[in-house]
């Protein structure tokens, strides 16, 4: 399968520029799935950059009505 890693770029949210894994999903997903987290994508802009992409933060934001 052929990665779209500039299509992929074009909607990424993640703010963190040096990341290696940006634009390629399926090995950002794996990377913060291992640790529980989310990828950046999954936030509102406002909680992305607080870079606590946690599981926990994730169901607050949606708790709050954030997301």
């Amino acid at each position: 399968m052929e990665c779209k890693k500039e299509q992929n770029l074009e909607h990424c949210t993640c703010s963190y520029d040096p990341c290696p894994r940006k634009g390629v999903c399926c090995d950002c997903i794996a990377y913060h799935l291992k640790s529980r987290q989310l990828p950046g994508c999954c936030f509102s802009a406002e909680g992305e950059r607080s870079y606590d992409r946690s599981f926990e933060h994730f169901a607050r934001l949606v708790g709050d009505g954030s997301i």
